[in-house]
């Protein structure tokens, strides 16, 4: 696939991408989602809860957690702390969570789900609820979507959307008339899966990225197009790994507990990289795809 196909590179002395992804589909229409998020796997506890006050603090208003990261309470106290400080209002932020296998299914299982999480968060609504794996081995994912998308229509949540789903996981449920607003997917500089992300956009959904830095141990400033790119621009290695994402027309959810670093990864719409590092990048990619397919892992 030609790098074209991947992104629309922006000129340096051109505006900066817009913060946000217009998620668009069954259910759901025109919801404004902040691309960069605070990923918070597989943070627990005070380190949860500071971390997210910390971030809203700072300035973000996208905050990415799901049922099986065992730490939507301590989300939900960061959130409900930051709030009552009065550093921002409820409806200036906007919260993705996800659910489990064993809450796949029809409409009344799914609205318990649902509810079960806004009670865990302490929240009112929801922003965003995913499918957190297809889990093929079960065959409910279909079912499962079909009921979270007339949430979205009920107004019980705000938007839908799958996680770790393949282009043929959203040939069936485009077969059985969804389409999926967002698909959460593991991209990074090595592991980019292109083909992957061409299906999810040919079904007209947005792209998240998880893991967008790559591995923890990753030292990024060691990949030359990043380093070049980052001793151009005088950002951080880190900056350049998310601008790239903004880029190529994705939104990003970085995990870190560190004030500066936080910082670091929401400011990254005041620069842009040129058409040759945007391939440079591009051309990092290793085939190896995502290290947990959903053909084989789900939970």
């Amino acid at each position: 696939m030609s790098t074209d196909s991947r992104h629309t590179a922006i000129p340096v002395d051109e505006t900066p991408v817009p913060e946000t992804l217009t998620l668009t589909g069954t259910g759901v229409d025109g919801v404004e989602m902040p691309r960069i998020g605070l990923g918070t796997w597989p943070l627990r506890g005070a380190e949860a809860r500071d971390a997210v006050e910390q971030a809203l603090r700072i300035g973000y208003r996208h905050v990415d957690t799901a049922q099986n990261y065992g730490n939507e309470d301590a989300v939900g106290e960061g959130i409900a702390a930051a709030i009552h400080a009065g550093v921002l209002d409820r409806d200036q932020l906007f919260v993705t969570t996800k659910v489990n296998r064993e809450h796949h299914g029809d409409a009344r299982t799914v609205r318990a789900a649902v509810e079960c999480r806004l009670r865990v968060l302490g929240l009112e609504h929801v922003d965003l609820v995913l499918v957190h794996w297809p889990n093929p081995d079960q065959d409910r994912y279909l079912e499962t979507a079909w009921s979270l998308s007339e949430l979205a229509e009920d107004g019980r949540i705000r938007a839908w959307g799958v996680s770790n789903f393949t282009p043929a996981h959203l040939d069936r449920l485009a077969g059985a008339g969804l389409r999926a607003p967002v698909d959460q997917i593991e991209v990074g500089p090595l592991r980019q899966s292109p083909a992957w992300q061409e299906g999810v956009r040919a079904h007209g959904a947005a792209i998240t990225a998880y893991s967008p830095l790559g591995r923890a141990d990753q030292d990024l400033g060691a990949l030359e197009p990043v380093a070049a790119a980052a001793a151009r621009t005088g950002r951080t290695p880190a900056q350049v790994v998310l601008r790239w994402h903004l880029q190529s027309g994705r939104a990003a959810v970085p995990k870190s507990v560190d004030p500066a670093r936080q910082a670091q990864n929401l400011d990254v719409f005041s620069f842009a990289l040129t058409a040759e590092e945007m391939a440079a990048i591009d051309a990092l990619d290793t085939g190896e795809g995502p290290r947990r397919h959903p053909d084989e892992f789900g939970h």
